[in-house]
């Protein structure tokens, strides 16, 4: 009798519309991944015998789809997508977990952790800002200032034009508070050790070919420098012919060029200091480079003038990129690595053990995890503001509960026509 195979084809198809439930159930849950029940056929012995009939079917397992879901995007910074292979690594108190919901949220603390509250995985930096590459630690953004940085090196870039005037130096002798003498100027801001933001002012007066110039010189200009109003004196002795300030102080350095405007010489002057305050160290020496800088026939004109200090500055956001780093973005305008986001992938990724919360766990079916930053051998790629949907293709799920519904219905009709044919021979006489 049928009775048998008929009852377990009700339970095969009961679960299937369980599986078909709970992922209609999930359509809307970040990150979550589809499963299927897969079913087997079971036979009482095998014989070999042409005519064997089978009892049923079985649940074999029940398997999740690990394909992409769509990416959707999202207002919140710490929302984070996986496109492609990989895990987020999560820790709980230690005990490693995975999932592919990249919807984050920073603690009182500086940890980036999940809904269920699990800690985002990743490498940390050193003090210098390097990625500290090893074993993934919880990763913690640090709330610190960042360090300031003393200025040692400013670079400017001219063109000084060669059509200027030569100034008489004994009838305007230099005066940063006299435009006549001197032909132009720049300023750029600098730092002290402490941070201290002060004002670097270069001026350049030409005084034309220096008496014993070699020969081809066709530009001479000289330098000098103030910093916060207050001049920085040449400190080597005083080159013959060379002018003075209208205190008697000596410019810094002077440039020249030949008749095709190139440069002569040097273009770096490192007898430069910047006086510290509130405490801060002197900053000594200070290279002022002007590598690059010409003298042609027209308008002055500044193309380039930075350094590279800068003050204290404190976190005020931070964001991560498509390798997974993590940057901060300072008040002082400058950026600083905080970390760095790992992903961990799968041999067999069918092999986790779904555990809830969006998570998964590793297993000896799974294989043993491969860790790595994003984009790395089989690891996928991050995008920040983004979250994966679901992979659950709700038409085809609703297709395939009208064919379980189908399928159990049958079954039950086959234990219905058993019953009569059961009653047909009980009432024989």
């Amino acid at each position: 009798m049928g009775f048998q195979q008929g009852l377990s084809g009700l339970r095969t198809s009961s679960k299937s519309l369980d599986v078909i439930s709970n992922n209609i159930a999930n359509a809307s849950t970040v990150g979550f991944k589809q499963a299927q029940a897969q079913f087997a056929d079971i036979y009482a012995y095998a014989t070999g015998a042409k005519n064997q009939v089978g009892i049923g079917a079985m649940v074999m397992r029940v398997q999740q789809q690990f394909t992409q879901g769509n990416l959707s995007t999202s207002a919140n910074a710490l929302d984070v997508a996986i496109n492609g292979n990989g895990f987020f690594r999560f820790s709980d108190n230690g005990s490693i977990k995975y999932s592919r919901n990249g919807q984050l949220e920073l603690t009182k603390d500086g940890y980036l952790v999940n809904g269920a509250g699990y800690r985002l995985t990743g490498y940390s930096v050193y003090e210098n800002g390097n990625i500290a590459a090893g074993a993934p630690t919880e990763i913690q953004i640090s709330s610190e200032d960042i360090t300031p940085n003393a200025t040692t090196h400013v670079t400017t870039i001219l063109n000084l034009d060669s059509r200027s005037e030569v100034i008489d130096s004994v009838t305007h002798p230099f005066d940063p508070t006299e435009p006549l003498s001197y032909n132009n100027s720049t300023a750029i801001d600098v730092y002290d050790s402490l941070g201290n933001m002060h004002v670097l002012q270069t001026f350049y007066v030409k005084t034309g070919p220096l008496p014993g110039a070699a020969p081809g010189t066709h530009g001479t200009w000289d330098v000098y420098v103030y910093t916060d109003g207050e001049i920085i004196n040449d400190a080597v002795p005083p080159r013959t012919g060379s002018t003075t300030s209208k205190d008697g102080t000596w410019a810094i350095g002077s440039l020249t060029f030949d008749e095709y405007g190139k440069p002569i010489g040097t273009q770096q002057f490192m007898n430069m200091a910047i006086p510290g305050i509130n405490g801060a160290a002197i900053t000594y020496p200070v290279i002022l480079d002007y590598t690059g800088t010409t003298q042609y026939g027209s308008n002055f004109g500044v193309n380039d003038n930075q350094q590279d200090g800068f003050t204290s500055g404190r976190l005020i956001s931070f964001s991560m990129d498509s390798q997974g780093y993590i940057l901060g973005s300072y008040t002082n305008g400058k950026t600083q690595m905080l970390g760095q986001v790992v992903l961990t992938n799968f041999r067999n990724p069918n092999g986790l053990t779904a555990l809830g919360d969006n998570m998964y766990s590793e297993t000896l079916e799974s294989g043993a995890p491969i860790t790595g930053a994003p984009q790395t051998g089989p690891l996928g790629t991050l995008q920040s503001y983004y979250v994966e949907n679901s992979n659950v293709d709700l038409t085809e799920q609703l297709v395939e509960m009208i064919t379980a519904q189908r399928v159990y219905q049958a079954n039950a009709q086959t234990i219905k026509t058993e019953d009569s044919i059961m009653n047909t021979l009980v009432n024989l006489r």
